[in-house]
C-alpha cells in the first residue's frame, strides 16, 4: 500500500444479524472503531446480545478477560438506520439478505449518508461483484467480501474486486482484512467465487448419490470424511449451516454457470419445503463398490471444478487448496489430494465428472506430473521488493520447499538493481511459526541425521543472503514469530512489530536449541543475560517486551506500518545492528533478566536451583524455574555455551560453531523425544541423555 493512502480506521457494518454481528465482532477485537447498523432497535439490540454472548463464552474459554471483552464492546456503537452511518467511515460493509434491489437500497443510502472517500463492500456469496459495483453508485470505491462462517473465528475471506474497483480500494481492503490476522484469497467476479464454486456442488454431488441409492446418508458422510480427511461429511454439514443454504446455493450456480447438474437435487428441494433436516442415521456401512462409487464421484467432483477455476483465472491453484484448508478446514487442498492419489488417478476422476456434468476436462489436467505449488509470493514497488511467505495454513512454517523458494526470491531481489528495500512478510495471523517439526522427527526415526543439517545448513545461507545483503532489509512481524521464523526476522535489519506481536524460541522445551542463528544474533541484539532469558527458558515475549530488548526495533499501530516500511527505506541501513544491549534498560523484564541471568547464577540456573539472593516463592522467580525445569537439560546446557561463544568470537564463527553442535544435540535421545511430544500433543519427559 502506498504510504500516503489512508489506512482504514472506522467500519460500519450494515446487518446486525449472525454474519453481520461475527463481522463486527472481529472488526471490534482487532481494535478498529465499529457502527453496527440495522433497521430498527431491537435488531441492534440481538446482534449485541449475538456478540455478548459469543464473548462470553470467550471468557469462560479463558481467550479473553472481561476487561478485554469491555473494551471490545466499547468499540460498537449500535445505529438504527443505514441513513444515520457516519459520514467520514473508512469502510462500510453491507451483510444483508442476498437480494439485489435490498442491497441496491442499501447502497442508495449510503451513497446519500458517507464521503466521498468511504468505500462500500459487499459481504456476499452469490451475487455479481460487478453489477453491484454499478448500482453501488460509486464503482470505482466498491469491492465485494465473502467472510466465511463464523467470521469471528474462521480465518478465510475472499476478496472480490469488480470490473471497476480501484487498485487503492483493494489495497486498502485487503489491509483491513490482514488486519483482521484473515487469509485474503484475492479473485475473479465469477460464481461462486472460488470456495463455494468446488463446495456447493460437492454438497449437491452429495445428495444425488443418496438419491440414486447408493448408500445411505450417514455411509455416504463416512466415506467422504476418509477421503477428504475432514471431521464432518456433506449430510453432517448442511445440517449445520442449513439445507435451504445449500439449495439456495447450488440452483444459483446451476442457472448461473448454466451447468443443470448443479440444479439441488429433489431430495434436497423436498427435505427444505419440508422444513426438514438430514436424517443421517448411524448406519455407516456400505459395500466397497458403493464406497469407490461415492469417492470417485467426490473426488472427481473437486478435482474437476477446481481445475475450472484455474483455467478461468479466478485464482491460483495454491488459493484453491488454501480456500480449502482455510475457509473449510480440509487437512489437504484439491491439488494436494491429487499428487496424493497419483495424477494419473485423479485426471480420470475428473474426466469422467466432466463427462456428467457435461462440461469440458479443464486443461489443467493435461498432464502427467504432479502439481508444483509455489509458497513464496514477490512483488516490486517503488524500489521496494515486498516477499511473502504465503502458506498460513501451516502457520508460514519452514520446510525445504519453503527454504528453497524464499532462497530463489531473495537472492533474485537482490540482483536487481531496482530493489533498495526488502520487506519479509507472513500471510495470515503468523509472520512464521517455526520450522517444520516433524520434518526432524521423520529424520531422526529415519537415522538421516545428514538431511537436518544440510536443511539447516541451507536455512543459514539463506539468512546469511539477508545478512549481507546490500539492501535494506525489514521483517514485518506483526503477528506470532517463533523458533526459524523468528531467527530469520534477526537476520533482517529492522523488524516492525505491532501490539499482534508474539517472539518465542522455544527450542529448549522441545530437546533442540535454536540452530537457525538463535544463539548468536539475540547476544548480540540485546546482551548475554536478556538473550539467555529468551532462550534458555524459552520465554513468550509479547510486542513491548520484544521492543525493549531490542528484538523488535520499531513498535507501531497496525495503520502506521506502511508508512513506517517508508521512514525505515528512506533511511537506509542501521549504524549499528548489534549494539550488545536491550534497547531499554528500565523495562521490569530487562532488570530481572539481567539480575536473574547474571554469569554469577548460571551454575546454579544449569543445574536446576534457585540462584542465591532470589526467592522462589517470587512470581517472575518462580515462573523462571518452572519454565526451566520443563527443558531439555543438555539442550539448554549446549544452547548457554553458545550464546557465551557470542562475547569471544564474531557472527560468522558464532554461526559455524552452532552447526557444528548440531550433530550433538540431534543423535541426544531427549531430542527425539521433545520433538516427538510436540507433534504427538503430549508433555515431554526428559533423560538427560
Amino acid at each position: 500500500m502506498a504510504p500516503n493512502m489512508q489506512p482504514i480506521h472506522k467500519v460500519a457494518i450494515i446487518g446486525a444479524g449472525n454474519m453481520g454481528s461475527g463481522i463486527a465482532q472481529k472488526t471490534a477485537q482487532e481494535e478498529f472503531d465499529v457502527q453496527m447498523v440495522d433497521r430498527e432497535e431491537q435488531w441492534v439490540e440481538r446482534g449485541k446480545a449475538i456478540i455478548s454472548n459469543f464473548l462470553q463464552e470467550a471468557v469462560e474459554r479463558r481467550i479473553f478477560s472481561p476487561q478485554q471483552v469491555s473494551e471490545i464492546q466499547g468499540r460498537i456503537t449500535g445505529v438504527v438506520g443505514t441513513e444515520n452511518t457516519a459520514e467520514d467511515t473508512d469502510l462500510v460493509i453491507e451483510a444483508v439478505f442476498e437480494d439485489f434491489d435490498i442491497k441496491t437500497q442499501v447502497f442508495n443510502a449510503l451513497n446519500q449518508a458517507c464521503g466521498e472517500n468511504t468505500i462500500l463492500a459487499s459481504n456476499t456469496s452469490s451475487l455479481s461483484v460487478d453489477e453491484l459495483a454499478l448500482a453501488s453508485g460509486r464503482p470505482e470505491k466498491f469491492v465485494g467480501l465473502h467472510f466465511f462462517y463464523h467470521p469471528a473465528k474462521n480465518r478465510l475471506v475472499e476478496v472480490i474486486p469488480g470490473k471497476t474497483t480501484s487498485d487503492e480500494t483493494i489495497a486498502r481492503t485487503v489491509q483491513y482484512c490482514r488486519g483482521l490476522g484473515k487469509v485474503v484469497i484475492l479473485c475473479k467476479d465469477r460464481p461462486g467465487f472460488v470456495v463455494n464454486r468446488f463446495f456447493v456442488p460437492w454438497l449437491n454431488e452429495a445428495c444425488l448419490l443418496l438419491q440414486e441409492g447408493v448408500a445411505s446418508a450417514a455411509a455416504i458422510d463416512a466415506v467422504s470424511m476418509k477421503a477428504f480427511k475432514i471431521g464432518m461429511g456433506p449430510f453432517a454439514l448442511m445440517n449445520l449451516t442449513g439445507p435451504p443454504i445449500a439449495l439456495h446455493s447450488t440452483d444459483y450456480l446451476a442457472e448461473q454457470l448454466a451447468t443443470p447438474r448443479y440444479v439441488g437435487a429433489q431430495n434436497l428441494r423436498d427435505m427444505v419445503e419440508a422444513g426438514e433436516q438430514w436424517n443421517i442415521g448411524e448406519d455407516t456401512e456400505c459395500s466397497d463398490e458403493a464406497a469407490e462409487i461415492i469417492r470417485n464421484r467426490l473426488l472427481g467432483q473437486v478435482f474437476a471444478v477446481a481445475g475450472q477455476i484455474v483455467d478461468e483465472e479466478i485464482c491460483s491453484l495454491e488459493d484453491v487448496d488454501r480456500g480449502a484448508k482455510v475457509g473449510l478446514r480440509w487437512a489437504r487442498g484439491p491439488f494436494e489430494i491429487a499428487n496424493r492419489l497419483g495424477i494419473d488417478n485423479a485426471k480420470t476422476m475428473a474426466e469422467n465428472y466432466a463427462k456428467l456434468a457435461g462440461f469440458e476436462t479443464p486443461s489443467v489436467w493435461e498432464r502427467s506430473q504432479d502439481f508444483v505449488f509455489n509458497y513464496v509470493d514477490s512483488s516490486i514497488e517503488d524500489g521496494i521488493a515486498t516477499i511473502t511467505i504465503n502458506r498460513p495454513e501451516a502457520m508460514n512454517a519452514l520446510n525445504e520447499t519453503v527454504v528453497g523458494q524464499l532462497s530463489d526470491v531473495i537472492d533474485m531481489v537482490n540482483s536487481d538493481s531496482s530493489v533498495h528495500t526488502i520487506v519479509l512478510d507472513g500471510a495470515g495471523k503468523a509472520f512464521i511459526a517455526g520450522a517444520d517439526v516433524k520434518f526432524f522427527v521423520d529424520k531422526l526415526r529415519a537415522d538421516s541425521f545428514p538431511d537436518i543439517y544440510d536443511f539447516t545448513a541451507n536455512g543459514h545461507r539463506v539468512l546469511n543472503m539477508l545478512e549481507n545483503s546490500e539492501k535494506t532489509t525489514i521483517a514485518l512481524t506483526t503477528g506470532l514469530a517463533l523458533g526459524g521464523g523468528l531467527e530469520l526476522a534477526l537476520s533482517c535489519d529492522y523488524r516492525i512489530g505491532t501490539r499482534k506481536t508474539q517472539f518465542r524460541f522455544p527450542e529448549t522445551n522441545i530437546g533442540i536449541y535454536p540452530g537457525l542463528g538463535g544463539t548468536q544474533r539475540p547476544t548480540r541484539i540485546c546482551g548475554i543475560p536478556c538473550a539467555r532469558w529468551a532462550i534458555l527458558a524459552g520465554n513468550f515475549m509479547d510486542a513491548q517486551t520484544a521492543s525493549d530488548l531490542g528484538l523488535v526495533t520499531h513498535l507501531v499501530g497496525v495503520a502506521d506500518v506502511d508508512n513506517t516500511i517508508s521512514e525505515i527505506s528512506a533511511n537506509g541501513k542501521p549504524a549499528n545492528k548489534y549494539p550488545g544491549m536491550p534497547a531499554n534498560s528500565e523495562s521490569k523484564i530487562v532488570k530481572f533478566a539481567e539480575s536473574f541471568y547474571s554469569d554469577d547464577n548460571l551454575s546454579s540456573i544449569l543445574q536446576g536451583l534457585c540462584p542465591d539472593g532470589f526467592n522462589s516463592e517470587d512470581k517472575l522467580v518462580s515462573r523462571q524455574l518452572k519454565s526451566l525445569s520443563r527443558t531439555a537439560p543438555i539442550a539448554v546446557s549446549l544452547a548457554s555455551n553458545l550464546i557465551n561463544l557470542a562475547e569471544d568470537t564474531d557472527l560468522e564463527e558464532g554461526l559455524k560453531s552452532e552447526l557444528e553442535s548440531l550433530r550433538t544435540i540431534f543423535s541426544t535421545n531427549d531430542a527425539l523425544e521433545g520433538l516427538s511430544a510436540l507433534i504427538e500433543g503430549r508433555k515431554a519427559t526428559y533423560s538427560n541423555s
